[in-house]
């Protein structure tokens, strides 16, 4: 029994101060990342995260889709892949779980982060307060945790922000932007119209259904929107849709993406309830008979919030014309992928997207902060303008940069720098060389490595087959729109294609071949050389060319 008398004192919680090389604030795949990365090189880390699971918008909470470069083999970059500790946690997740599930996903970073035994790692406990050593460093972070009402004093010479709203550098007094510079700024051809585009990219909440088998009834909660058939968006929406299909379900961009957070999630909650209403109760989804809610969202994906500056800014013309700087550590590939603030409620497309050709390198000089000297930056708050932001913001760009967060924490505790030190031209090459080493790459880098073994090796094949090509299969395809097939081809040499076609109507065709204008991407847009063929109904042809 516990039995403690009145007290007219306050009462303090229980109070436990840590001590580390390094604290991450923040547990989605960027701060999983720069843990897990400078953990594995001896780092003590203290891992902080204000939700119970791992993941961020990847998790079961969220159930956002991790993506990257590849943007769903969609776009100019489709052959891209992040590499390193990111792709390791994917292909582990791939081989447990080809089925996508959300739950397990959160079982395989909690199990990368709890095999690290030089991670500390916090669930559910909120940074909430900082204490600075002098104005430019971060002396400790404390956060509470709301399930052991336990208090943490975090210290350490070295913190990661890997928060999502930048909770510490904020704290901190680090300087940062929020919401979209106008074009004349950094020169910026896609800078949204402020006033009718919006300023920021709002939140969005998911919905799964399942089939009972037997018709369900629906009755709504007296919250929710009475109109859902007049919502814009309304005409995307097609039943059996579920999850990340329903990202255009988004609000807040007119609001403060911070401090409104709770109630964008309010308005979500009536916008997807009344969607439901109008699914189950208008008589225009028959098919919805026996369908039923199985899962709302409680926690929206978070789009877009603070930015921090960094030594430097990435911007549009970055991204459009893959400029290369010296202290390149990460790349990024998806769109410039703006979204207008209104949301559900826009006249607007859902999106406005600019795809460059090919992949973009992002400077080191991102991940720091330009104010505080021991503050490190990951995820979606590095320094990058909106437009920029609007690529670098996705989860595989963040997770990849963040790994050269946790290789940058290594070097500076081993020659005791600062983070801003690596960044010079005689110490990044190590950075760069760390993260070489451990699958990382770095596009269009050339990296000298003296104890690479490959170089030296001596590689005899005991045999060797001639190819004569693939059989060809009986697996006809209706061609509904174009199609294309990438071939590595060596140059000056003469190639010969054959193609076998078969008419269901008389039609005319038209085979491009089809290469790239820059050797350091695959984006088609040269077209070489082309054939038109007029076909007949039912005819069968096989077409030679030679190139």
């Amino acid at each position: 029994m516990i039995l403690e008398a009145y007290s007219s004192q306050k009462r303090i919680t229980k109070t436990i101060p840590l001590q580390s090389d390094l604290v991450v604030v923040g547990g989605g795949l960027s701060g999983v990342c720069a843990a897990i990365t400078a953990a594995r090189s001896g780092l003590k880390v203290i891992l902080l995260q204000d939700r119970p699971v791992l993941g961020g918008n990847a998790s079961s909470e969220v159930r956002l889709w991790s993506l990257g470069a590849t943007s769903h083999m969609g776009n100019n970059n489709r052959w891209s892949r992040e590499g390193g500790l990111i792709n390791e946690i994917l292909l582990e997740n791939l081989k447990r779980n080809k089925e996508g599930n959300p739950l397990i996903f959160d079982t395989v970073l909690l199990e990368k982060v709890y095999e690290e035994e030089n991670i500390t790692l916090l669930l559910n406990t909120a940074v909430y307060d900082v204490e600075k050593g002098d104005d430019n460093r971060i002396k400790t972070a404390t956060a509470f945790c709301s399930q052991n009402s336990t208090t943490y004093v975090a210290n350490a010479p070295l913190f990661c922000d890997a928060s999502g709203d930048g909770i510490i550098a904020f704290m901190a007094g680090a300087s940062f932007r929020m919401g979209a510079e106008t074009k004349e700024e950094f020169d910026e051809g896609f800078a949204p119209n402020l006033e009718d585009y919006g300023n920021l990219l709002g939140h969005s909440l998911y919905f799964y259904t399942k089939d009972i088998g037997k018709p369900i009834t629906y009755t709504p909660p007296s919250f929710a929107i009475k109109n859902a058939e007049e919502l814009p968006r309304i005409k995307n929406f097609q039943l059996g849709d579920h999850g990340c299909k329903l990202w255009w379900v988004e609000h807040g961009g007119r609001l403060d993406t911070i401090h409104q957070s709770e109630d964008i999630k309010f308005e979500l909650w009536k916008v997807v309830y009344g969607i439901w209403d109008y699914v189950k109760n208008s008589g225009k989804y028959p098919e919805a008979a026996n369908l039923t809610l199985e899962w709302v969202g409680t926690i929206p994906g978070k789009r877009e919030s603070r930015r921090f500056e960094g030594d430097f800014m990435l911007t549009q013309k970055d991204i459009v014309e893959q400029r290369d700087y010296y202290d390149a550590v990460s790349f990024g590939g998806w769109a410039m992928d703006l979204h207008p603030a209104d949301g559900i409620y826009s006249k607007h497309n859902s999106c406005t997207q600019w795809h460059g050709k090919g992949v973009y390198s992002i400077p080191y000089r991102c991940y720091y902060s330009k104010n505080i000297d021991n503050l490190f930056l990951a995820g979606r708050i590095i320094s990058a303008s909106h437009v920029a932001f609007g690529s670098s913001r996705v989860m595989l760009t963040c997770a990849h940069g963040a790994q050269a967060v946790g290789e940058a924490a290594v070097i500076c505790k081993e020659e005791g720098l600062l983070p801003r030190d690596i960044a010079s031209k005689e110490k990044i090459g190590k950075l760069q060389l760390a993260l070489n080493r451990n699958g990382q790459s770095i596009p269009r880098l050339s990296l000298e490595d003296t104890d690479d073994l490959a170089i030296r090796a001596n590689i005899e094949a005991s045999s060797t087959l001639a190819f004569t090509g693939f059989a060809a299969a009986d697996d006809w395809q209706v061609l509904k729109f174009g199609l294309a097939q990438m071939v590595p081809l060596k140059a000056n040499e003469t190639y010969s294609f054959e193609f076998e076609v078969d008419a269901l109507e008389a039609t005319n065709l038209e085979l491009q071949l089809k290469s790239s204008s820059a050797c350091s991407n695959f984006t088609p847009d040269v077209i070489i050389d082309k054939k038109e063929i007029d076909l007949k109904k039912r005819e069968t042809k096989n077409h030679f060319y030679n190139y």
